[in-house]
């Protein structure tokens, strides 16, 4: 008699982001487009940063690889969705979905502590800079880099290990463009109920409590600032906001999909496009398009390769 909890499916069936060919086909164009204009610019973006003496202070060490994160990321889903938008048969093995799910909360997770990361390093240099430069020293930013990618890893590790122990007997159909935690348990030949709560906590509550928090802590720098009467107030609200904007685009589609029950709804792969693919390459140009720093320094980059 066949072991209940060995897992016999192979590969799974992606049903993609709509059924309509020239829904694909727009959508396709469209994304090609934004994904070969804005990737170019997260990568300038990191050699802007890395090529500029000027450019050394921990929020840029930051950005730079918020860039990095970002571009990572990106890699993880569009590629093969641009594919599939093209194949007849769209199938990852189980194998490959396991390894995408990994990497996607990998690179996610980790992200989401690099910005509670910016986010103390904007709460030092405001509401406490005479120990800014003690405090963000390049030992401890290398540090907090170490700790959020372990975070990551940690993060991810508990997904796939969960995952892992489910069986997988018998429907292979995934409703989405992607392998996702939500898609992926409710084709398990068991009772997912406890395995659901776990991912909830996982995933659902520390994207709450680290968005809750970001909020608060931003709120608490912003009230700092605007009691103050120094030169940088403007500099530093703008910076805040751009902070603040980005927060909402990585963790409110977060929130949307991992801090409810695994159920569908109408509005999940549209979501989740913008979770994946949109929203990461966004990221670090809104960063770049508010900071005079960057652009000025990418204007003379710019400059002394066409001289």
């Amino acid at each position: 008699m066949e072991n209940d909890n060995s897992t016999v499916v192979k590969e799974f069936i992606l049903l993609g982001l709509t059924q309509s060919r020239d829904i694909q086909l727009l959508v396709f164009v469209l994304i090609l487009i934004f994904y070969l204009i804005i990737l170019p610019g997260n990568f300038l973006i990191i050699l802007t940063i890395r090529s500029d003496p000027g450019l050394t202070a921990p929020l840029y060490f930051f950005l730079g690889n918020l860039a990095f994160l970002d571009a990572s990321y990106s890699f993880i889903v569009a590629p093969r969705m641009l594919v599939d938008f093209v194949s007849e048969k769209k199938v990852i093995s189980y194998r490959g979905c396991i390894t995408q799910l990994f990497f996607l909360h990998f690179l996610g997770g980790g992200e989401g502590l690099l910005l509670v990361v910016m986010a103390f390093d904007r709460y030092i240099a405001i509401c406490r800079p005479l120990r800014y430069s003690t405090v963000m020293n390049p030992r401890a930013c290398y540090a907090l880099l170490l700790a959020l990618w372990l975070g990551g890893f940690i993060h991810s590790i508990i997904q796939v290990a969960l995952i892992l122990r489910l069986p997988f007997c018998g429907p292979n159909q995934l409703d989405n463009f992607f392998c996702d935690v939500p898609q992926v348990i409710k084709l398990a030949c068991t009772d997912t109920f406890v395995v659901e709560l776990l991912m909830v906590f996982n995933s659902g509550l520390m994207t709450l409590l680290c968005f809750l928090g970001l909020l608060a802590s931003y709120a608490v720098i912003l009230c700092r600032v605007h009691g103050s009467s120094s030169e940088g107030k403007s500099k530093a609200v703008s910076t805040c906001t751009t902070h603040i904007i980005v927060i909402f685009l990585m963790f409110g589609p977060g929130i949307f999909i991992y801090t409810r029950p695994f159920r569908a709804f109408p509005a999940d792969k549209v979501v989740s496009l913008f979770h994946t693919v949109i929203f990461p390459l966004l990221n670090p140009v809104i960063y770049t398009l508010r900071n005079q720093e960057v652009k000025a320094s990418m204007r003379r980059l710019f400059n002394q390769h066409i001289a």
